[in-house]
């Protein structure tokens, strides 16, 4: 049932990185069985995002995010290998249950100030030798509540915090040991996982050589570091066959390749140069300054709903869960409980009361229906008919009309008086003179309301033959109305 109610994860997201004042956005889409990339940004920023105002930095990348036409809210948000604390331990049997508060216990005792001050996450593993353990991961709360806070001020939705390492070689995708290399601007990050979880974590910070505007990759160096960490893996993990994937691009990149590529044989390690970060089917060429990039293979992990755990996105406390989670005396607890119980019996007095004039009010519906029925049959009887009905007796106004309008003393006189389509008039005459036709005329004319576009014709002078012609108004069936 609980599958039910997952929310299934978005079709579109924005993969973000924040590296120190380095800014690195990359909008996708999955569409079908391809991903579709939208826009793609990489810029520095003026601003810190861990020591200046989170208001600042997150309009500075607002605006750049406006440039560039991303108008995408949720995000999935790459966190430097350099925030995180490791440390290893091994796991007794026990359930599940119990298993997570051995680990919280684990991590409160192991990391200063525990919980307080780290967000700790893990992750478990099993070994050849059938040992299982637990890495555990803990990364400040103070830096997570300032992205939080920038992400807030960009208009940014968050919906996962992960390491850049853990989405670019996913734990669960392989379950045999593999060694993963990330070549960035200023590091070099290590990741191991094997046994379906991750077994080391390493920022190699002080691996690159910088000479003049380039950057030198020691290969012996990081040989030397995976030698290391592979000699440090618990349960027969250090000798088991495996294979070293290395993420990165440039002229720094394909040298350091060519130079530690005879180191590994010796390690037991298979190389692997992959093009691009996550292995989907894209809808064209990746830009290549995000083809081998966490920032990209995090963002097309979460649309295509690959795991990229463990996520530091700290949850949020309902306010309801705030106030249980407080210690209140019992005697608060009884008022609150009192006051509930009280609220809940006039909820549903009210509800009840309601439903009681809900069924009176139908009961005399009932009994006044068949009748509204009836009447409604007859109005729209009525109505159906009522255009055939014109009780405004026009002709007899406008026969009215004219015969106020014609002299008393047998001046004018009428011969035939037509009425067509309803509204237009035509009468025909005969008048002793011209003065006597013009007063006609003019009491027509004054009178507006009833009469329109009066026209006359007139043939002879002592006497004349005259027609009128003009159109009644809506005046004459409103007054006899």
């Amino acid at each position: 049932m609980m599958t039910l109610f997952k929310r299934s994860r978005a079709a579109s997201i924005l993969g973000l990185s924040l590296d120190g004042n380095r800014l690195e956005v990359v909008s996708l889409r999955r569409n079908n069985g391809t991903v579709h990339i939208r826009q793609t940004l990489v810029v520095s920023l003026a601003l810190s995002p861990l020591t200046d105002a989170a208001e600042l930095v997150g309009q500075e990348i607002r605006n750049h995010l406006d440039k560039a036409g991303i108008r995408e809210r949720h995000c999935a948000v790459c966190l430097p290998l350099s925030w995180a604390l490791t440390l290893q331990t091994p796991l007794p049997e026990m359930s599940e249950a119990d298993r997570a508060s051995f680990l919280q216990l684990e991590g409160e005792r192991s990391f200063h100030a525990g919980t307080d001050s780290h967000f700790i996450q893990y992750s478990i593993f099993k070994t050849p030798d059938g040992g299982q353990y637990a890495t555990l991961m803990a990364v400040p709360r103070d830096h997570l509540e300032a992205l939080q806070r920038v992400l807030r001020a960009a208009k940014l939705k968050p919906l996962t915090f992960a390491l850049g390492v853990t989405a670019l070689q996913p734990a669960n995708t392989d379950p045999n040991r593999v060694v993963m290399i990330a070549l960035r601007r200023d590091t070099v990050d290590l990741q191991i996982t094997a046994g379906g979880g991750i077994v080391a974590l390493r920022a190699l910070d002080g691996a690159l050589e910088t000479q003049g505007a380039q950057k030198n990759i020691p290969s012996d160096l990081i040989a030397r570091e995976i030698r290391i960490t592979l000699g440090q893996l618990p349960g027969g993990l250090a000798g088991s066959p495996g294979k070293i994937k290395i993420f990165g691009q440039g002229e720094s990149a394909r040298q350091f390749i060519q130079d530690i590529t005879p180191r590994l044989t010796p390690l037991g390690l298979k190389l692997e140069v992959p093009d691009k970060a996550a292995n989907f089917n894209f809808d064209r060429p990746l830009p290549p300054e995000i083809a081998t990039t966490a920032t990209l293979a995090l963002a097309a992990n979460y649309v295509k709903s690959i795991d990229t755990t463990p996520d530091f996105l700290p949850p949020k406390t309902q306010p309801w869960r705030q106030l249980i989670s407080t210690r209140l005396s019992p005697r608060k607890m009884a008022y609150i409980g009192g006051a509930a119980a009280f609220l809940i019996l006039c909820v549903a007095g009210a509800f009840g009361y309601q439903q009681w004039q809900i069924s009176t009010l139908e009961s005399k519906w009932r009994a006044i229906e068949p009748k509204v029925n009836e009447l409604t049959a007859d109005q729209d009887f009525i109505k159906k008919f009522r255009p055939w009905y014109d009780t405004s007796f026009r002709d007899l106004q406008i026969l009215r009309k004219i015969k106020d309008a014609f002299p008393d003393d047998g001046s004018v006189s009428a011969k035939k008086v037509e009425i067509h389509d309803i509204s237009g008039v035509t009468c025909t005459g005969v008048a002793r003179d011209n003065e006597s036709f013009l007063k006609l005329h003019a009491k027509l004319g004054d009178d507006t309301n009833d009469i329109s576009a009066l026209h006359a014709e007139v043939h002879g002078q002592k006497p004349m033959d005259f027609t009128l012609n003009f159109q009644w108004g809506a005046g004459g069936e409103a007054n006899g109305n």
